[in-house]
């Protein structure tokens, strides 16, 4: 069999095997409303059970089937430039020509040794905040973490969705934790009939205590993450400038990170609709020290952006 093949062939078995995190969440869920409804059936908590169901769900879905943005065209190297760059043996060289291209994109950010931020495997000049995701074998636009639990890159498109997502999967777990106790005392005090139930009930309380402690603590962690403005990703390195690394070159004071993340209009903030701020490819910073000849947008300058500048 050609290489080719078989390549092809082991790209398909991942496929399939990067999703069984997903399936596994998938049943967990199911099981649980098939235990919450029709095993415990508490009426009087159904009406708010199903709209926390509904509301995770929905956050789940698009976090997993939203696809990631890649870079603009802009970014990418032309024919010619692609062959100029073949041709230059030198890195210093290949650095002269990447840094000419970066001078009509708004990129600001470099490597730790001050080089253009270049992908060979997209053939692009990376945008700030974008990285390449080696599962997806794509550059990702403000990339913050591959999540096996979607079978999905979490960025710029995405991102308000994780978070909306983690907030109802938290609040579906507490609520059932919470309206469960009760009936798991009693299972202890011999107080329930004993019926097929009582198993439900007793690994309902478990499983949803258990996921309630781990999404309440990456809740917490990524809520900290967009007070900051920063990815996963930055948290672990941070962002290295023409003039050094700034951990906190992307931040804005929070109520300005938060907007970014989940946008203007304060009644989409709760639903898992798309709202965030900008294009993905540049983003306002609060540096002042920038070069002035260096756009804002890739088609130019954009106000908006500008209106965000601060200085410190």
């Amino acid at each position: 069999m050609a290489p080719s093949g078989s390549r092809s062939i082991k790209r398909g078995c991942q496929r399939v095997l990067y999703w069984i995190p997903v399936l596994f969440i998938a049943l967990i869920v199911a099981w649980s409303y098939y235990a919450y409804v029709l095993q415990l059936c508490i009426v009087v908590y159904l009406l708010v059970y199903h709209v926390v169901f509904i509301m995770f769900v929905w956050a789940y879905w698009q976090t997993i089937f939203t696809k990631p943005m890649n870079p603009l065209k802009e970014f990418h190297l032309s024919h010619s430039d692609k062959e100029l760059l073949e041709r230059e043996d030198r890195g210093e060289s290949q650095q002269e020509i990447l840094r000419r291209i970066a001078k009509d994109l708004p990129i600001y950010t470099r490597t730790n040794s001050g080089a253009i931020r270049f992908c060979d495997r997209c053939q692009l000049l990376k945008p700030d905040r974008c990285h390449h995701c080696s599962v997806c074998d794509k550059c990702i636009l403000k990339m913050d973490h591959h999540c096996p639990w979607v079978n999905n890159c979490v960025g710029f498109a995405n991102y308000k969705f994780f978070m909306l997502f983690l907030l109802y999967s938290l609040l579906y777990c507490l609520f059932i934790t919470a309206t469960d106790l009760q009936y798991f005392i009693k299972f202890w005090t011999n107080g329930l009939p004993d019926t097929q139930a009582k198993f439900h009930i007793l690994f309902l309380f478990f499983s949803a205590s258990m996921f309630s402690v781990s999404l309440a603590s990456l809740f917490i962690y990524h809520c900290w993450l967009v007070c900051k403005n920063r990815s996963t990703l930055e948290a672990v390195r941070s962002p290295v400038f023409r003039h050094g690394t700034d951990k906190n070159g992307f931040s804005l004071g929070f109520s300005k990170n938060f907007r970014q993340v989940f946008g203007d209009e304060v009644k989409y903030w709760p639903i898992p609709v798309f709202s965030s701020l900008g294009d993905g490819c540049s983003f306002p910073t609060c540096l002042v020290n920038l070069d002035p000849e260096q756009p804002s947008s890739p088609t130019g300058s954009n106000p908006a952006n500008k209106s965000f500048m601060r200085h410190e």
